[in-house]
């Protein structure tokens, strides 16, 4: 009696749940300043955004307790991804904008947990590692809008180059990774003292935290000799 191979063929989805997040993180990234327009194709992206809400959960395998906080933190995290609008300063919008960073927070330490324990990290937890990156760019990003909604004079969009003067999401996702890759985000600058205070704050742990991550892994690859786990 042969055995059955659908566990096998399932096997690389399932065991892939930091790729797959990955992938999707930087699709997202790719593709949001060409769906930013109203219309189907605008909710149709919002809705796949939501979406990576709950890979990212799938992503982590939580324990019974954590998972029912995890969930209870990404109600207010899909909402604020599907809503098609801009960050105001209404308690309920900031509140779900605050809510959603808890979340981002949250996967962010749980995946950090998860591969930066291991002593031995396979080519898995790399890919958790990229994710933590890109989800810290993301959470940023979120700050700065609902910094933006408190505060509408906390950045400064140079007219010569924007074709707008309110900077919206996808500006403050160009501002953050622009801040954290140390690249410099032209035509958006950080004006009020608590942004650029947060600009520095990101730049600092956008530094180390690819500092850690290029220690730890030589120091795995010194562990293996030479060899990573596939």
């Amino acid at each position: 009696m042969r055995p059955s191979t659908a566990p096998n063929r399932a096997q690389p989805l399932t065991g892939h749940k930091f790729f797959l997040l990955f992938l999707f993180l930087l699709a997202i990234l790719v593709l949001y300043p060409y769906l930013q327009d109203e219309g189907f194709a605008y909710f149709a992206f919002r809705v796949v955004s939501a979406a990576g809400i709950v890979i990212a959960v799938y992503a982590i395998r939580l324990r019974r307790t954590l998972l029912l906080a995890a969930l209870v933190l990404a109600v207010p995290a899909v909402l604020e991804r599907m809503l098609p609008r801009q960050p105001s300063p209404g308690v309920l919008s900031l509140l779900s904008i605050a809510l959603s960073f808890v979340f981002d927070v949250f996967i962010v330490v749980v995946i950090f947990r998860r591969i930066f324990t291991r002593e031995k990290p396979n080519s898995e937890a790399i890919f958790g590692a990229l994710c933590i990156y890109l989800l810290i760019g993301f959470s940023f990003a979120s700050v700065y809008g609902m910094m933006a909604a408190i505060q509408p004079k906390a950045f400064y969009l140079d007219p010569r180059i924007n074709l707008h003067t309110i900077p919206d999401r996808f500006d403050f996702i160009y501002y953050s990774f622009a801040v954290m890759t140390s690249l410099g985000a032209v035509g958006v600058t950080a004006v009020s003292a608590p942004a650029r205070s947060l600009s520095v704050i990101e730049a600092i742990i956008g530094v180390l935290y690819l500092a850690v991550l290029i220690a730890r892994l030589m120091g795995a690859y010194r562990y293996s000799g030479g060899d990573l786990d596939n």
